[in-house]
């Protein structure tokens, strides 16, 4: 029988938090062992539940959506997105330049798609969230990682990214608030990232599915509206604010001067309109989520859960001796540090590996988020924390012994 082998292209894409450790914990689970999962972001396995006013709007709208809508997405929808552009002082944004997917993911993935040809550079932040590399890497580019600076509350090294910057270089992503680290960029760096891209002519990419999970009286600013002259795609959507990761519902939204980039906007209509549309019944409900009382406000206050179980676990991880951690002012995960030298520890993912096998915990290593040492991992803290105590408990007693 012929052999089929996959594309050569995969062979050097990174996504290690779907990789081997995961892998690992779905045959201890096939075994019958029962998993603790702080390695995903999908609040609804941990009883965060969908607003019931969204819910309701989609059960009644359920039978218009039927059929395809537009490949940018249903007026509806884009109207109130565009009206939240407003609200985040985006600037030149008109209904036009406002694009629907199923979830950030589809339009990292079509952006990719769109812009990069064989070798073009991109920057992108180490840590980073895996998906944006592995979809420049699939689209033939190049990305490379600019450090994000742990001793300056995780925000992006303006010096490294001046040292990377290559005639090759076409773009510049940045995620904020950030996936893994929870770090929340104030308005005078992203000043220097905009000033950084208008010097060399960067379109800056701008990750912000998490605009609105923001603690401690902190605001989030959109580094579009500080660069009215330049090419901005901000992405945002509804998965985490309103705890419906399942309904894939993104969208992105271009902003600025729009006159450089006419061959990239071609390109991704072209593929917009490739895939027809992203997910109407999901789309339908955009405008009612957008709109009213926001109900992630209440999560992320003092007494809210999001809130209280981050005062919780960082806490509790800070406490276990050889383990620090920057604390996050936003989404929910952290991104502890082991000290390395204490722990023996070389190669992170065989630290998450022996820490799912010896205390069923499941976490993701620092490596897969395109960190290069071995000493880091994310831990998400959605669990409750009756959940939240039990999983710190066993890996501090794993930390009172583990030597690689």
């Amino acid at each position: 029988m012929r052999q089929f082998k996959k594309s050569s292209k995969l062979d050097n894409v990174l996504y290690d938090v779907r990789g081997p450790v995961v892998e690992e914990a779905f045959r201890m689970e096939e075994a019958g062992m029962q998993i603790l999962k702080l390695n995903i972001g999908n609040p609804a396995p941990f009883g965060f539940r969908t607003p019931d006013e969204v819910i309701y709007d989609m059960r009644r709208q359920l039978t218009e959506c039927e059929g395809y809508s537009d490949a940018k997405g249903l007026f509806s929808a884009r109207k109130a997105i565009m009206q939240y552009a407003q609200v985040k002082k985006l600037p030149n944004v008109s209904i036009e330049d406002i694009y629907t997917g199923n979830g950030v993911s589809e339009l990292i993935n079509l952006c990719m798609s769109a812009l990069l040809d064989d070798q073009d550079e991109i920057l992108i932040p180490s840590p980073d969230y895996p998906l944006w590399t592995a979809c420049a890497t699939l689209a033939g580019g190049r990305a490379v990682h600019y450090i994000c600076d742990e001793q300056s509350e995780w925000y992006p090294d303006m010096d490294d990214i001046r040292k990377k910057i290559t005639d090759k270089t076409k773009a510049i992503v940045i995620i904020n608030p950030n996936n893994p680290t929870g770090a929340l960029y104030p308005r005078e760096v992203l000043q220097q990232i905009a000033d950084i891209a208008r010097e060399h002519q960067l379109i800056i990419f701008s990750d912000e599915i998490y605009d609105r999970l923001v603690m401690d009286g902190e605001e989030h600013i959109s580094i579009a509206s500080l660069a009215p002259d330049l090419f901005c795609v901000t992405f945002s959507g509804l998965s985490k604010s309103h705890m419906i990761a399942g309904y894939r519902i993104g969208w992105m939204v271009l902003s600025g001067n729009k006159e450089p980039a006419r061959d990239f906007i071609e390109g991704i209509n072209m593929l917009s309109n490739m895939r027809l549309c992203s997910n109407v019944p999901a789309q339908s409900i955009v405008q009612t989520a957008l709109g009213g009382h926001q109900s992630v406000k209440d999560y992320v206050v003092p007494g809210g859960r999001i809130y209280d179980q981050r005062e919780f676990i960082y806490k509790a991880l800070t406490d276990i001796p050889g383990i620090s951690c920057v604390k996050p002012k936003a989404a929910f995960y952290m991104f502890p540090k082991m000290d390395v030298e204490r722990f023996h520890i070389t190669n992170d993912e065989q630290f998450a590996l022996d820490l799912l096998r010896e205390k069923r915990i499941l976490l993701i290593h620092g490596g897969g988020f395109n960190w290069q040492q071995p000493d880091h991992f994310r831990v998400v803290y959605l669990p409750r924390i009756e959940v939240l105590k039990e999983a710190v408990e066993k890996i501090a007693d794993f930390f009172r012994y583990y030597h690689q």
